[in-house]
């Protein structure tokens, strides 16, 4: 177990751990109608990437606290419990909001934020541990050291992991701004004292607010020990801006491209591609440059997938191949050694193994059976503008380029669809099913087109005006 600047010493017995999650910002920066911790990273609400994280802990109490008004973050984070902070007084305020549910807990309370999602399950063991030491810290505190410093509250304490007071920048002198430590919020404080100490929390300040800070020097002053850990400058990365939500994302994707190499994954440009929280991959992968994977997606071994593809809600067996320039839409289901090539999308739809739809292709509600061979520019038409229909291909069947198959349709195993078709009826096995139009033939009619046309031309002076534009759609001339 991780112990935290070196804080080896004497621990206690395992206790249980809670943990309360502030999410009731609106997020006014955000400049947007939803809570701030709804807007998403690596696919998902951001507070929901925190609470996953805490989900690791196996915390015996959980709740999350919301302003009123936040039933979609309620929902996000059911089955944990949440209050209502109302009005909004800071953040001792909003903590102490969670003293229903926590009534009687004596283990290690975790405070996280929901608007900072990005403090992994380790850094959160590592708080815990430090915690239950010998010396019994009622307050741990997350310390963090930026390259800019700025105007961060400072952590004062000394090289054994003790915290002796936090200092906000505005209060503080100039050795004290040199200190590079810097104050997260993130804390880990004694369940059987927490309410104690948020009960002599006063709001003396120009905000009139109850600062979860303050505690520390109570619980100092009450002869308790306090201590810190140093985390991560990439972890505590508060997000108040869409600005700020794109280098938390940048985080993120670095962390989930990282262990996809880790775990074997072969990513020819990894700062290219874009995965999800959930992606999930088997051996021996390989992903070409810009690639996005949005949330769903399960990979089998040995899949390629190539540069500038897509995918979300899709499953990909082994041996499989998608792109360049791939689709995959939710509900697709690509077999072992099926190709999915160029310009093709897929949706609700399985491809069965060794089936290829390699060019121009949309292949929607719809079974591609095994081995099946569908040509280029083919459409599935499975919508009528009411209702979808599903279009069933047979195995070992051929779809001929520029073919359209107008659901509800089957072409049945080993049939042959010629080129150009429109099909509306189903096709029995080894058919052959052709709806050309009768090819029609007029001898030298192109030559004498091309000759009265560039006589109207020059007639007009050259300008491309002449004549009434009747010979170009096949109206010209006697034939």
């Amino acid at each position: 177990m991780i112990q935290g600047n070196g804080q080896g010493g004497k621990m206690h017995k395992a206790e249980a751990v809670a943990a309360v999650v502030l999410g009731a910002g609106k997020g006014t920066r955000m400049k947007s109608d939803m809570p701030k911790v709804m807007h998403p990273i690596g696919g998902r609400p951001m507070i929901r990437v925190l609470m996953d994280s805490i989900g690791e802990l196996a915390p015996e109490r959980c709740v999350v606290v919301t302003a009123p008004g936040m039933q979609a973050v309620r929902d996000c984070v059911a089955p944990a419990d949440c209050v209502t902070q109302s009005p909004a007084l800071g953040t001792a305020h909003a903590v102490a909001q969670a003293r229903p549910v926590l009534e009687g807990f004596g283990g290690t309370v975790l405070v996280l934020y929901g608007d900072t999602p990005l403090v992994t399950a380790e850094t959160m063991r590592a708080m815990v541990a430090r915690r239950r030491q010998a010396d019994d810290p009622a307050v741990v505190v997350l310390g963090f050291c930026p390259e800019d410093p700025g105007a961060y509250g400072r952590l004062i304490g000394d090289d054994d992991g003790n915290l002796h007071r936090i200092v906000e920048y505005k209060d503080a002198g100039e050795a004290e701004r040199a200190i590079r430590l810097c104050n997260s919020g993130v804390v880990a404080v004694d369940g059987r004292i927490l309410f104690d100490l948020l009960d002599a929390v006063g709001n003396d300040n120009a905000s009139g607010e109850y600062y979860l800070t303050d505690i520390v020097a109570i619980a100092r002053e009450r002869g308790r020990v306090c201590a810190y850990i140093e985390g991560a400058a990439d972890e505590v990365l508060g997000i108040n801006s869409h600005l700020e939500q794109a280098a938390a994302e940048a985080i993120y994707q670095n962390r989930l491209r990282e262990a996809a190499m880790r775990d074997g994954v072969t990513m020819i440009a990894p700062e290219t591609v874009f995965l999800s929280h959930d992606t999930r991959f088997g051996r021996d992968v390989v992903i070409e440059p810009h690639v996005v994977i949005g949330p769903g997606v399960r990979i089998g071994d040995k899949v390629h997938i190539k540069a500038f593809s897509h995918l979300e809600q899709a499953e990909i067996g082994e041996g499989a191949a998608i792109g360049p320039y791939g689709r995959l839409r939710p509900g697709a289901e690509i077999g072992q050694g099926a190709k999915i090539g160029n310009f093709v999308e897929v949706k609700k739809a399985v491809i069965e193994p060794g089936a290829k739809v390699s060019h121009l292709t949309y292949i929607g509600d719809a079974r591609v059976g095994a081995g099946a061979n569908i040509g280029a520019g083919t459409i599935t038409c499975n919508y009528d503008g009411y209702l979808k229909s599903f279009t069933d291909i047979g195995a070992g069947a051929f779809i001929g380029s520029n073919s359209s198959l107008v659901a509800p349709v089957k072409i049945g195993e080993g049939a042959i669809v010629g080129a150009g078709s429109v099909i509306t009826h189903d096709v029995p096995a080894d058919a052959l099913a052709v709806t050309r139009a009768e090819e029609k033939r007029l001898p030298r009619w192109a030559a004498r087109f091309r000759k009265r046309r560039q006589a109207e031309k020059d007639k007009a002076g050259g300008n491309g005006q002449g004549g009434n534009g009747q010979g170009g759609n096949g109206q010209g001339g006697n034939g």
